[in-house]
């Protein structure tokens, strides 16, 4: 057995969900089931919609992401004039989990107003996968409520993550 199956890189026993193993089931240690949170997830992704910063594409775009802890976060996509350097809401909802300690995304929820479903691009699918399995449900909404639902898995097939770098 190698020295990350017995302890994760703090020292301490890997335990499931840590890079050292991959992300959890979404299943997997709930605080609560990741089906209740949905409409409080989708109204935290539409809220933060509100306060996105997009005055060059005028695309608004809130997300939400519910923590093993049963906590919800959100972001919202901000622009720059530099396009590149802007960022999505996915990333900054994964970025406010993050600083508040969250380690496991057990859903995700994506709102945008367009003319058909708006998912996650390419990019912020392979940052959620850093912390969420496949089997991680995407409720993509507009302002009126739930137009589809994914998993992390149909969104990105044989994705890489954590466990790829297993020594």
């Amino acid at each position: 057995m190698s020295r990350n199956a017995e302890a994760g890189r703090d020292g301490l026993p890997a335990q499931a969900g840590s890079p050292e193993e991959g992300p959890a089931p979404a299943s997997a240690g709930a605080a609560c089931k990741v089906e209740d949170r949905q409409e409080a997830l989708i109204a935290a992704a539409r809220g933060a919609r509100d306060s996105a910063y997009a005055p060059y594409s005028r695309f608004a775009v809130g997300a939400a992401v519910l923590d093993e802890q049963g906590r919800i976060h959100a972001g919202c996509n901000v622009e720059n004039a530099a396009y590149p350097q802007g960022w999505c809401a996915e990333a900054s909802a994964l970025s406010a989990m993050v600083l508040a300690g969250g380690r496991r995304a057990l859903a995700l929820a994506v709102c945008a107003v367009a003319a058909r479903p708006v998912t996650p691009c390419g990019g912020c699918r392979q940052k959620l996968r850093e912390f969420a399995a496949d089997d991680c449900p995407v409720w993509v909404a507009d302002a009126t409520g739930l137009l589809a639902t994914h998993t992390l898995g149909a969104l990105l097939p044989h994705g890489f993550g954590p466990e790829q770098l297993e020594r």
